[in-house]
């Protein structure tokens, strides 16, 4: 009885936290239709950089054949992030690679441009793969710094080529790539574990995948292939199922919405507790009297009974 009352009281002592989950800027990121919003000159930079352009200092690979669906993905080059986790699953799947070019944005090409032994290890490890499973015409490795603005656009000619967005990561705090690419209309495979799961309604707007399991990862995302090629409607429903989802709860408006009215509860309460501090501790005398108490001579009893 007395370890059940520690418990109790331990429990009891746990602060409790609200979580607001970040926006994301829809003045940069916003959907590929909005064709109105889109500067022509800015849709033609992306478009060459992703598929067509040929400069060694920016770009590592020539694609045999740019019209393949793009599989994509954007992040630095740490373990964690695991783009070449990525590379190795696409490298090991000969049907991907019929199917699609993967397309990766990863700051970095040559391991003199890097003093991070981690990220220089990665990227011996990347041309390393692509040798290995001789991904050559098939892989486009961008090794540039994007502006917000650029970063925005980028995505939305990935969508406008129907490409698929793939967050590979070992673990993810919370994603907010995940919600870029959603919000421009990318359908997007992500990690199952750690923040993701919070966004994810899995096989409604989004996919998860377990990125430690490459077969498992490259059948789903086979599957989804599969269904946009007998369904041709598929890709657009995921695709605005996706905007959605972020429109409904994941905006910057949404965001700073949700911390303003915190902000006013908290104000409130810590005006209420200086001001009032007498009214307070009897309302809180009466809830424990009325309330806890008995409730806890209830349960005590219960448990000598047993």
């Amino acid at each position: 009885m007395h370890q059940i009352g520690k418990a109790r009281t331990v429990l009891s002592i746990f602060p409790k936290f609200n979580v607001v989950p970040p926006g994301v800027n829809e003045s940069v990121y916003f959907p590929y239709t909005r064709i109105e919003d889109r500067v022509q000159g800015d849709r033609d930079r992306p478009g060459e950089l992703l598929f067509t352009l040929e400069d060694p200092e920016q770009v590592f690979g020539k694609l045999d054949d740019p019209q393949k669906r793009p599989l994509f993905s954007m992040a630095r080059l740490d373990r964690i992030k695991n783009l070449t986790g990525l590379a190795e699953l696409f490298g090991k799947s000969q049907e991907l690679q019929e199917k699609c070019n993967l397309i990766l944005v990863a700051g970095k090409l040559r391991v003199e441009e890097t003093e991070d032994y981690e990220e220089a290890e990665e990227i011996k490890k990347l041309y390393a793969i692509i040798d290995q499973y001789n991904l050559h015409g098939k892989i486009r490795w961008l090794g540039v710094r994007l502006s917000k603005s650029l970063s925005g656009e980028i995505y939305r000619v990935i969508a406008d080529a129907q490409g698929i967005f793939v967050q590979p990561a070992l673990f993810e705090a919370f994603g907010l790539t995940i919600l870029e690419a959603m919000i421009t209309g990318i359908p997007t495979f992500g990690t199952q574990f750690g923040g993701p799961l919070e966004i994810i309604q899995d096989g409604v707007n989004w996919f998860y995948i377990n990125p430690t399991n490459n077969q498992e990862t490259a059948k789903k995302i086979l599957d989804f292939l599969s269904k946009c090629e007998h369904n041709p409607n598929y890709w657009y429903e995921i695709s605005t199922r996706g905007i959605d989802r972020v429109y409904s709860t994941y905006t910057w408006k949404i965001h700073t919405t949700k911390l303003l009215t915190l902000a006013r509860t908290y104000g409130f309460w810590n005006y209420s507790s200086k001001e009032n501090r007498e009214d307070m501790l009897r309302y809180i005398e009466s809830l424990f009297y009325l309330i806890y108490k008995p409730r806890a001579k209830a349960l005590l009893a219960e448990h000598a009974n047993r």
